[in-house]
């Protein structure tokens, strides 16, 4: 057994140290430069992610500050239930993102708003549950949609970047649950 145990950590290992003690990833090699205020806390560049993509109808976002935003490889994911009742997640770049949404969130007008976060980080990473009501612009009082968006984020020591946003949202058999509502605070 103690053979066993061996060889099976053995390329985990290896992998691990390759990885840390091979040559650097370039995690933000094509990205536009950040501001430095999106990118400071997880709580900065979660509010920059609802804030780019949020905008009334005709209302231009600014796709450099999404880009800015996002670690290379990063993802999209969203979790759909199709009519015949199967579930599957949709995987997107955020290039992809902007091309499958970002021109009718900008005809129709899209405005996310954050009611709720829970957040857990240990040591460079973070964990968010984001709960989100959705409106077709700023004035309006009753959203078209509720969910939660689940944000990765890990912090390169110098700054925070999405590495990716997974959400569902709110719908029959998946109310929110109350503990996702209300609380945002000062979290990390």
């Amino acid at each position: 057994m103690k053979t066993l145990k061996k060889h099976l950590l053995a390329p985990s290992l290896t992998l691990a140290t390759a990885l840390l003690l091979g040559a650097p990833v370039a995690v933000h090699a094509q990205q536009p430069e950040a501001d430095p205020a999106d990118v400071a806390s997880t709580n900065a560049i979660i509010t920059a992610v609802y804030d780019v993509i949020s905008g009334d109808a005709g209302e231009v976002r600014n796709w450099d500050r999404w880009h800015s935003l996002f670690a290379d490889g990063a993802t999209l994911s969203a979790v759909a239930q199709l009519q015949d009742g199967t579930t599957r997640r949709v995987v997107m770049t955020p290039e992809t993102w902007i091309e499958r949404s970002g021109a009718i969130i900008t005809r129709d007008g899209f405005v996310e708003a954050e009611i709720g976060r829970t957040t857990e980080q240990f040591g460079l990473i973070s964990h968010a549950f984001s709960t989100y009501e959705s409106y077709r612009s700023r004035s309006d009082t009753e959203p078209f949609q509720r969910g939660i968006n689940s944000f990765q984020l890990m912090n390169d020591g110098n700054r925070w970047w999405v590495v990716s946003i997974f959400w569902q949202a709110e719908g029959p058999g998946f109310p929110i649950p109350d503990q996702y509502i209300g609380t945002i605070g000062d979290q990390p």
